[in-house]
Order: C-alpha cells, then structure tokens, then sequence
C-alpha cells in the first residue's frame, strides 16, 4: 500500500505528457531493478506491449510494471516473483483486459522461462486483452 500511495504522490499535480513520462519512468527504473527471470519476463513483457498495444500507457501498480488504457485502468502487468518470495513471476491481466471467455477464463500466467512460445503466447493475450 505504501508504494501505491508513493505511486500516487509522485505524479500529484502532473497532467497529459509530464504524468505520462513520469509514469513511463517509474515503469523502466522498476524493470531496471529486477535480477534473473523476473527482469527477462518484464523486459520481454514491456517490449510485447509496446508493440501490440502502443496505446497502453507504462506505469507502476504498487511497484509492479504494468500499463494502462487511456483512462488510466490497469489492464495488464508483472508481479515479480522477487516481490512475495514464490516460485516465479507472473503476466497478470485486470479486469479492463478482454480476455472474457464463457463463464471462467484465466487471468494470471505463470512464466518460468522466456521462450519463443511463451513470447508467443503473451503477445496474442496482449493483443486480445486491447481488442
């Protein structure tokens, strides 16, 4: 909660471009911060996004590098597993994501490896999450 009411602080007063820049670089140092395979999922996630979703804007949520849809709703981001001490990090897509399928679909990803599959897999989630 702490760093979401930093989060918060840090663009207080900020509006169009200045918010959007200081968001964007919050969103690279905390991908800088990360070690092992939580700064290849993040790296490789951040680079997904800014290519099949240019129009979701990099942020932090809660410390997590995550991006947002123009009305600043979370849509997508990466929960390191650095973060709470688990077995590995995870691509996690909101409620603002349009993922819905049937009754129950999932939301959360686990990734222990980046491989061309799983680089594959994320990028047409992330492109059915903004269509």
């Amino acid at each position: 909660m702490k760093q979401r009411a930093e989060e918060l602080r840090s663009t207080k007063g900020l509006k169009g471009a200045a918010k959007l820049a200081r968001e964007m670089e919050a969103c690279v140092s905390a991908i800088d911060e990360l070690e092992g395979i939580d700064s290849e999922v993040a790296t490789m996630f951040h680079r997904l996004v800014s290519e099949e979703a240019p129009d979701l804007a990099p942020k932090t949520f809660y410390g997590f590098p995550a991006y947002a849809n123009g009305e600043g709703k979370v849509v997508m981001f990466v929960q390191p597993k650095s973060k709470f001490d688990t077995r590995y990090p995870t691509v996690n897509f909101d409620e603002h994501a349009h993922l819905d399928d049937g009754a129950m679909w999932p939301t959360s990803f686990a990734v222990v490896e980046v491989t061309s599959e799983v680089e594959s897999r994320l990028r047409d989630l992330v492109r059915r999450a903004v269509a």
